[in-house]
Formats: C-alpha cells, sequence, structure tokens
C-alpha cells in the first residue's frame, strides 16, 4: 500500500503549502489537505482536499480517522501528533521538526503547562514567523520521507 501525506491545513503556514503542492506531484505521492475551511489546492491527481465541518478538532479527528500506518502528517497540533503516532503514523511539524514517539511526551507536558499558564492569565506570545531555514529544514525532511517511500 502506497503512503500517503495528512496535512492538518487549518494552521499550515503558506509557504509549507507551497512546497507541498509542487513535491506531491513531482513524487507521485498522494497529499490530502483537510482543513474546516475552504482551501485553495492546485489541479493534480496527486493533490487532494477534505473541507470538514467547523468545530473543535473535527479536522484533527478526520485526520485520525484516515491515516495508516508509515502515512505522514504534517501539523503542530501536538494532542493530533500524539495521536497519529499512535497508530504508526510519523509527523513532522511545519518547522521540519519530527515528532516520535521518543518526544511526544515532553511536548505534550509543555503544551499541558503552557495552557496551564494561559488559563491562570499569563499572557504568551504565539511561535515566531517561519524563518528561512525552518522552512529549508522542512523541504529537507520531505524529501528524505519522500525517497524512503518511494
Amino acid at each position: 500500500m502506497a503512503v500517503s501525506i495528512w496535512v492538518d491545513a487549518d494552521a499550515c503556514p503558506v509557504a509549507i503549502k507551497e512546497i507541498l503542492f509542487k513535491a506531491g506531484p513531482r513524487a507521485k505521492t498522494r497529499i490530502t489537505f483537510v482543513a474546516n475551511h475552504a482551501i485553495r489546492v492546485p489541479p493534480s491527481p496527486w493533490l487532494t482536499r477534505i473541507q470538514v465541518e467547523k468545530g473543535f478538532d473535527i479536522a484533527d479527528n478526520e485526520i485520525v480517522q484516515r491515516v495508516n500506518d508509515n502515512d505522514l502528517v504534517i501539523t503542530s497540533d501536538i494532542p493530533l501528533a500524539d495521536e497519529v503516532i499512535a497508530k504508526g503514523a510519523l509527523v513532522v511539524t511545519p518547522r521540519g521538526e519530527p515528532l516520535t514517539k521518543e518526544n511526544i511526551r515532553s511536548r505534550l507536558n509543555i503544551r499541558d503547562f503552557m495552557d496551564t499558564m494561559r488559563a491562570s492569565g499569563v499572557q504568551t506570545s504565539g511561535p515566531p514567523p517561519l524563518s528561512q531555514r525552518e522552512r529549508q529544514a522542512f523541504a529537507n525532511t520531505l524529501d528524505r520521507f519522500l525517497a524512503h517511500a518511494g
């Protein structure tokens, strides 16, 4: 069975989507963009989109339901990453960081700690804008996955 790439497209940066738009057809690998809003995907038999209803974790649940062993999921959503890793999928963030069985627990702990801080009124900032180095790290990680999968 051929592997697929699943993209948590609601929060995926445009620069990363553009890399994926080129990579799917080039590598003849199916890439599915899952979002709760309409997104444009260039016409290609290798690129598809699924628009789900608006709602908390609806897109995440769709990815979890459809992902298979050894598929790749692109997300920065830590709980989603945890669920798909448990199903045998591989995960990489839009910043090119692999999330694995070995590092997902610490990421969940950090996420929960930050949620607690925000709930207590501490102002936290979001992640910085995607740097050129991070874009390149993502592209390199994607290329390694595609070379291994092909």
